[in-house]
């Protein structure tokens, strides 16, 4: 029994003083390592505006939401000859056809465009998250990346 004693003390000494003997640890770290990370960080951030397909996060303005077919056209025809310059979309959400129109990165320029639409469709209409068709230039992918 005082032999298993002293071992066990013995041992405990021994890695004690093992581990107070460690006082610097040097790493050395290749400088190409900081450009990796870099630009893993500049994809990452431009990938957190992509969904999963490929498209960009962003938004849109619904107009109606219906389970007549023929009225969604015909509100999407209306969109298209009153706004020629923004994109309008119907699409089928069993068991509603919805109609919504543009295609807007940032939530703010939806609203606006937003209270144009409520002058002309006073009820149901309001902004959605959607992933939008969009195609950014150099200048606005750099944007996005820095802000």
């Amino acid at each position: 029994m005082v032999k298993r004693i002293v071992i066990s003390f013995l041992v405990t000494v021994f890695f004690a003083r093992a581990s107070w003997s460690m006082d610097t640890v040097i790493v050395h770290k290749d400088a190409r390592m900081d450009v990796l990370t870099a630009k893993q960080a500049q994809i990452n951030k431009k990938s957190s505006f992509l969904t999963s397909t490929g498209q960009y996060k962003g938004y849109r303005v619904q107009v109606v939401s219906t389970s007549n077919r023929d009225q969604a056209f015909k509100i999407k025809g209306e969109l298209l000859s009153r706004f020629p310059d923004q994109k309008t979309y119907a699409l089928f959400q069993s068991p509603n056809f919805k109609v919504r129109i543009g295609n807007f990165l940032k939530k703010p320029d939806a609203e606006k465009f937003k209270l144009q639409l409520t002058k002309l469709y006073t009820t149901g209409v309001f902004v959605v998250e959607d992933a939008i068709d969009y195609s950014p230039t150099k200048e606005e992918e750099d944007q996005l990346l820095n802000n």
